[in-house]
């Protein structure tokens, strides 16, 4: 192998290698013979085929499987003796011409290396740490709120006639307007329907109100255009509807009897429960502003020249997301975003991937490692979003090898964050709730600049990506609304 290099300006290195005719030959032929002691051709036995018929029956067949592994095999070692780290995977592309048996074969490798990270140290520096306290109105609101969603209902005492955000219980029977004939899902009985909450398609809940108990009413709508069961996209239904009751909201006295339907002993223990869980998500938003001071400090304290490949990468990542987010938003498959913008989401794409090369230094110079336990809990956690398809989510991850190391990203940045938050000093500051849980970007975003911000994605961890969607939840199709 003789190894020449093209090109060495900062991160970025370029080789030439050429392999010799005689080392493809040699390979070759040690890959004929392994073929040889399995093959079975007419009038040899097993292991005994001469080499010129293996050539002339499988040389060309094994000398594309040679090449590749040859290519890997003298990238990987030149890389190695040149002490060149490979911040990604390198590109290779074969120069010469015609390659073959009695031919050298020539490539080169383009490839960026990691930069040489001088970590500061963390010791002494102080970061502050906003924390907010629970107080009876919070947990009052909240009480509220799982009251409003827990609502129940009573029959109406006098004889009036419905309103909205009533409850009806109806039977129904429809059909298609065009060809009179009931399909299936366009019927049921004893069906609880409330009045404005937008369970059915558009125009069925409203052309029940102001009608009463006993009423028989025909109600006619059209099915959307992006209905979930295309044969109904787009057509006109009629619909038989019998109400046979009529129901108001109950309020809900948040008291013992209540906590109790909730699966707690006494409201006490409801209010201590609600308290504990406010205090968590107070925990996380306090949690997210400390790290974003670490960060901050990181990104200040380091400076150093980055791979081009992995900024372009994650440039790429980021304006795709933002692509993606306005496009939903506009209700547009590609939304263009300006040149000001991506220079912004350039900025970001730098910090993500300085920061990214930052806490992965000082993960490995730690010994900081993910068990297989924590990546299981990772993919549990990620199942429980997912109710009633945990197995498609566990399934999902145990056969996508990319998927399951996307989740270590995050779990690694996390302990490397803790693990510099116990060397810092870090003094914890009073704050209101209110203040606590604004978004630290829209504060930035309100100071003076000289140029408009970009809009920026959605939170993504620094070092944490997601590369593959997850299973979908899927849907009935009946008279609901899809």
């Amino acid at each position: 192998m003789k190894v020449k290099e093209l090109k060495s300006e900062g991160l970025h290195h370029e080789l030439e290698i050429t392999i010799p005719a005689n080392d493809i030959d040699a390979r070759v032929d040690a890959k004929l013979l392994e073929v040889g002691e399995t093959v079975s051709m007419p009038g040899f036995r097993p292991g005994k085929v001469p080499m010129n018929i293996l050539k002339q029956k499988y040389g060309k067949a094994v000398l594309g499987e040679v090449l590749e592994s040859a290519v890997n095999e003298t990238s990987a070692k030149a890389m190695d003796d040149k002490g060149i780290k490979p911040a990604m995977q390198p590109k290779i592309e074969v120069t010469s011409k015609d390659f073959g048996e009695g031919k050298d074969l020539i490539y080169t490798v383009a490839v960026d290396v990691l930069p040489e990270i001088t970590v500061k140290d963390i010791k002494g520096t102080t970061l502050e740490k906003p924390v907010a306290e629970v107080g009876k109105k919070e947990i009052d609101d909240a009480l509220e709120r799982i009251a409003a969603n827990n609502t129940s209902t009573k029959a109406i005492e006098t004889k009036r006639a419905t309103k909205d955000g009533d409850t009806v219980m109806i039977d129904f029977k429809g059909r298609t307007a065009d060809d009179n004939v009931e399909q299936p899902g366009m019927a049921a009985e004893n069906h609880n329907l409330k009045l404005g909450g937008g369970q059915f398609i558009p125009g069925f809940e409203e052309q029940l109100i102001g009608k009463k108990a006993g009423d028989k009413v025909e109600v006619k709508v059209a099915f959307p255009e992006n209905y979930g069961a295309p044969e109904l996209a787009g057509r006109e239904a009629i619909f038989d509807v019998e109400i046979h009751e009529i129901r108001e909201d109950a309020k809900t006295e948040i008291n013992d009897e209540f906590a109790k339907t909730l699966g707690m002993d006494d409201v006490k223990a409801l209010e201590e429960a609600v308290k504990g869980q406010i205090e968590k998500e107070l925990g996380g938003h306090s949690r997210m502003h400390v790290k974003k001071a670490l960060l901050d400090h990181l990104d200040k304290e380091h400076s150093f020249e980055i791979p081009q490949g992995m900024l372009d990468a994650e440039f790429e990542n980021i304006l795709h997301q933002v692509q993606h987010q306005n496009g939903a938003q506009n209700c547009d498959d590609h939304a263009d975003v300006s040149d000001e913008e991506k220079e912004e989401l350039r900025v970001i794409a730098n910090r993500r991937v300085r920061l990214g090369l930052i806490l992965s230094e000082i993960g490995t110079k730690n010994n900081i490692t993910i068990a297989d336990a924590e990546l299981q809990k990772a993919v549990i956690n990620e199942a429980q979003k997912y109710p009633g398809q945990e197995k498609d989510v566990f399934d999902y991850y145990s056969k996508n090898q990319q998927a399951l190391e996307s989740l270590r990203g995050p779990i690694f940045e996390d302990k490397v964050v803790d693990y510099l938050l116990e060397l810092a000093e870090v003094k914890e500051k009073k704050v209101s709730i209110e203040e606590l849980t604004a978004d630290p970007d829209a504060e930035e975003a309100e100071k003076p600049k000289k140029k408009a911000a970009a809009k920026k994605p959605a939170a993504k961890k620094d070092g944490a990506k997601k590369d593959a969607k997850k299973p979908a939840a899927k849907k009935k199709e009946s008279a609901k609304k899809e």
